[in-house]
């Protein structure tokens, strides 16, 4: 790395207490998928303080730019979703969120807070670069419908390479991942309304009962990954709702199944959610009910490119130390759009540890109602964006 590059990473450590602070309002500030506005407008004034340029996408996402002193021809894009989640804040910390029933219990404030402070320093030494790095705030990622919309609004056409990381709860502090291959699995949520006829229980042949036939239909998906899944893979079909009937005597005419399709390869996910219509539509008619299908793409399997993941893993090793870098972990069946962006551009989803052995507080899992990190990890977060795009945008 060339002296230029080493005075970005010193003035990126410099700002830690300025990421942590920034972290922490975030954290009192939390607000739901598509509803960011409030944290929209803290993020844009801090760009505008800095003279960094930038589009919103949707109402609540926001497209930053910054130009290096020339211009390679090469683009990146950092991403860190800004969303937080309809659930209490149990904390107990001086920080906690101070907006009822909403929690930033997945790390996205310290996404926001370290990329933040990652465009602050390449906006202020963009002579020691060439080419340009857009910063991505993206809302909505816990819905899955947030990175669409930068997909959709046509401003990532340039785009070369995209790069984002994730805070995790399970990895000590200190430790950085850059696995190749699928890390995250595909998200499908889907609605069958099962239509029968009501009738008397006393005489259910009269009646068509749409109540049967969702339980047959339920059991029946729980066939598919047995039965037409190749066994060495990993596919998960997932019935969390069964809603059915309005009273003990009478045929139920109408019945909802709710449920969820993950899986880590695309020939997968297309076959597994296939089946699940195929199967409820057979088994419907069987019973003499008919059905309405509807499945939500909320995100596709997260699949890290393997030459970005290995430039991942030496920026990591030059920021951690090679003993500290994970390049070989299971993946997880939790969805992330960060997957929108790799069908966009080749790329690495990198993820930055944040248990403290000693801190029983940074060992809650995502989305529980006590999550905090070791903010130790924010600047780590920072300097893998700050380093990965330098040493991408200087590659032949």
């Amino acid at each position: 790395m060339t002296i230029q590059h080493t005075t970005l990473m010193t003035a990126l450590e410099e700002l830690e207490p300025q990421i942590i602070e920034w972290r922490r309002y975030l954290h009192q500030h939390p607000e739901p998928s598509l509803k960011e506005y409030q944290t929209k407008e803290w993020i844009q004034q801090k760009l505008t303080q800095q003279d960094i340029p930038f589009v919103s996408v949707g109402e609540t996402g926001m497209l930053a730019t910054i130009k290096g002193a020339q211009d390679n021809g090469k683009t990146i894009l950092l991403r860190a979703d800004i969303d937080a989640l309809e659930l209490p804040d149990e904390t107990g910390t001086s920080y906690a969120s101070q907006h009822e029933g909403l929690n930033h219990a997945c790390g996205h404030d310290g996404h926001t807070a370290s990329l933040l402070a990652t465009a602050f320093v390449l906006n202020d030494y963009r002579e020691a670069f060439s080419g340009t790095v857009l910063i991505a705030f993206q809302q909505a990622e816990e819905i899955g419908a947030g990175a669409r919309q930068f997909v959709e609004s046509g401003l990532l056409g340039e785009v070369d390479e995209v790069f984002g990381v994730h805070l995790d709860s399970s990895v000590p502090v200190g430790k950085l991942l850059a696995v190749p291959g699928p890390t995250n699995a595909s998200c499908d949520i889907f609605k069958i309304k099962v239509k029968g006829v009501s009738g008397h229980a006393a005489r259910p042949d009269l009646g068509r009962d749409a109540l049967l036939s969702a339980a047959s239909i339920v059991v029946e998906l729980q066939k598919i990954v047995a039965r037409e899944i190749n066994p060495l893979e990993s596919v998960v079909v997932a019935v969390g709702v069964l809603d059915a009937g309005t009273r003990y005597n009478i045929v139920a005419n109408t019945a909802v199944i709710e449920g969820t399709v993950r899986a880590f390869s695309h020939e997968n996910r297309q076959h597994a959610v296939e089946a699940v219509e195929r199967i409820a539509r057979q088994v419907a008619s069987a019973h003499r009910t008919e059905i309405e299908f509807e499945v939500y793409d909320a995100a596709a399997p997260l699949i890290n490119d393997a030459i970005s993941a290995e430039r991942a893993a030496k920026v990591a090793s030059d920021i951690v130390g090679a003993e500290n870098v994970i390049t070989n972990q299971l993946p997880s069946l939790g969805a992330d759009d960060f997957a929108d962006f790799l069908a966009v551009a080749p790329g690495v989803y990198g993820r930055v540890g944040t248990r403290h052995a000693e801190n029983e507080k940074t060992h809650y899992a995502h989305h529980h109602e006590k999550f905090d990190i070791d903010e130790r990890s924010l600047l780590l977060a920072s300097q893998y964006h700050l380093r990965y795009a330098l040493t991408y945008l200087k590659e032949e």
